[in-house]
């Protein structure tokens, strides 16, 4: 089985300050790490691999330069290979644009490797947005069936058996390959790399994709300019509540006084 698993890099930390120009982040301001979700998606590649040697996993990113480092730890980890698509102008995609850029690069990539994916593996959503529709809009511009809110997934000969989440519990179910699967937080814990593969990761090469690279990539459907969601404000996150006084007096007249006192120390009035 062939396996191709989305990555983004997402902050380690809290939103830097945004642009004022265009209310994006900045990119410069914060460590980027494999988003979590993504972690749980590239674990069930890597536990099919285990059952099946033969299986080959790939991983995709779209990103800034910055983004091969995300992808090495990704093959320390469990991939075989990865190809990051960075070009100017994929900066500020939303949901919609990224799921194109992605289906156009996954077409590249199948004609560099040779093959054709069996499965497209993804995580539910990115915790830097939260909106968890890259993975179906992606299915949907494939024309591949999907499974969403996975957990597990098992390879059955030529059809993936995946355990779903919903709210009131889980359901297995049977999807046909090729497929999109987006995978949620489980009971697998993410591998760390071993010492071999982490040992031979500096070697790895990962492959750079460009825009004109991209066989039939509209430049009018990516970026700002192809990306119907736009960005109103980034808020930071707020520092943390310090804690408050508690004022026990005999009297409210002297309680009353006490935060008076307090109130004017905090140069409040």
């Amino acid at each position: 089985m062939n396996i191709l698993v989305c990555i983004k890099e997402v902050p380690d930390q809290v939103w830097s300050l945004p642009d004022p120009s265009d209310n994006t982040p900045k990119q410069d301001c914060t460590r980027y790490v494999i988003n979590p979700f993504d972690r749980y998606a590239l674990e069930a590649a890597a536990r099919i691999k285990d059952s099946h040697p033969d299986t080959r996993i790939v991983a995709l990113s779209i990103a800034p330069p910055y983004g091969e480092e995300a992808l090495r730890e990704a093959v320390a980890v469990a991939a075989d290979n990865a190809y990051l698509a960075a070009d100017g102008d994929f900066d500020h995609s939303d949901a919609l644009a990224v799921s194109y850029i992605l289906s156009k690069a996954i077409s590249a990539v199948e004609e560099l490797e040779c093959y054709k994916f069996d499965a497209i593996f993804c995580g539910k959503q990115a915790i830097d947005s939260s909106g968890g529709q890259v993975g179906p809009m992606l299915a949907e511009l494939l024309d591949y069936p999907q499974v969403t809110c996975a957990l597990e997934a098992v390879d059955a000969d030529g059809t993936l058996h995946v355990l779903k989440e919903y709210e009131s519990g889980c359901a297995l179910i049977g999807v046909k390959t090729p497929c999109v699967i987006t995978f949620t937080t489980s009971g697998l814990q993410p591998r760390l790399p071993t010492v071999q593969r982490k040992s031979s990761v500096g070697k790895a090469t990962i492959q750079f994709l460009t825009a004109s690279e991209l066989t039939g990539l509209d430049l009018a459907r990516i970026g700002l300019q192809g990306s119907p969601t736009q960005t109103a404000m980034v808020v930071p996150t707020p520092p943390a509540r310090q804690s408050g006084a508690i004022i026990k007096e005999a009297s409210g007249q002297v309680a009353a006084e006490k935060l008076l006192a307090l109130l004017s120390d905090a140069h409040i009035l």
